[in-house]
């Protein structure tokens, strides 16, 4: 009988598998975000309301023709001893013609990605901070904000290591450009 050596795990391996073989309850969602499990609740009305209104109108007046899904897994990378980020955005958008989603894994790798688009929940630092952060550091050219709080919009824009070099707010009301490649002004009287 011969021995196999086997290599000890680390600290961030225990954590990504004890992540990937959590069981949440039906609604819930679970991302593993810098480090830290974070278990959300399902969302209320207004949070969806907030989705369903940013979404049509990217679908109807979009310069591209897009595809989008709801509450996506995408794997990122870490910002440092931590395990991939495993996080699940509100909406991630994508091209048509790329047709990411179509037989993508649980957990996607985010190339491709248009843009992501957050409302806040019940841990809107998650959303503000850590979750700003893993987005730019998979390079996902555009983060929208939909910050309830605040009641104002963030477009985060050209990703830079870890963190967007732009950043444009507007407060519910008023109008909010998204460039390229959806090329128009998102409409935000109807989040009021």
């Amino acid at each position: 009988m011969t021995a196999v050596a086997h290599e000890p795990l680390t600290q961030e391996d225990v954590l990504l598998d004890g992540f990937l073989a959590l069981d949440t309850p039906e609604g819930f969602r679970a991302e593993l975000i810098e480090g830290e499990i974070v278990v959300t609740p399902p969302p209320d009305g207004d949070h969806e309301k907030y989705i369903s209104r940013i979404v049509r109108q990217v679908i109807k007046r979009s310069g591209a023709e897009m595809d989008f899904s709801g509450n996506k897994g995408l794997r990122l990378k870490s910002g440092g001893a931590c395990p991939k980020n495993h996080v699940i955005p509100d909406v991630t958008f994508a091209r048509l013609e790329r047709d990411l989603f179509g037989g993508a894994d649980t957990w996607m790798p985010c190339e491709g990605v248009a843009m992501v688009l957050e409302v806040t929940s019940t841990k809107p630092q998650a959303d503000r901070d850590a979750k700003r952060r893993c987005y730019a550091r998979g390079g996902i050219p555009l983060y929208l904000l939909v910050d309830r709080e605040s009641s104002s919009l963030t477009l985060f824009s050209d990703p830079e290591k870890d963190d967007y070099r732009e950043h444009c707010t507007r407060p519910f009301g008023k109008q909010i450009a998204l460039p390229q490649p959806f090329a128009f002004d998102l409409d935000t009287s109807d989040l009021l």
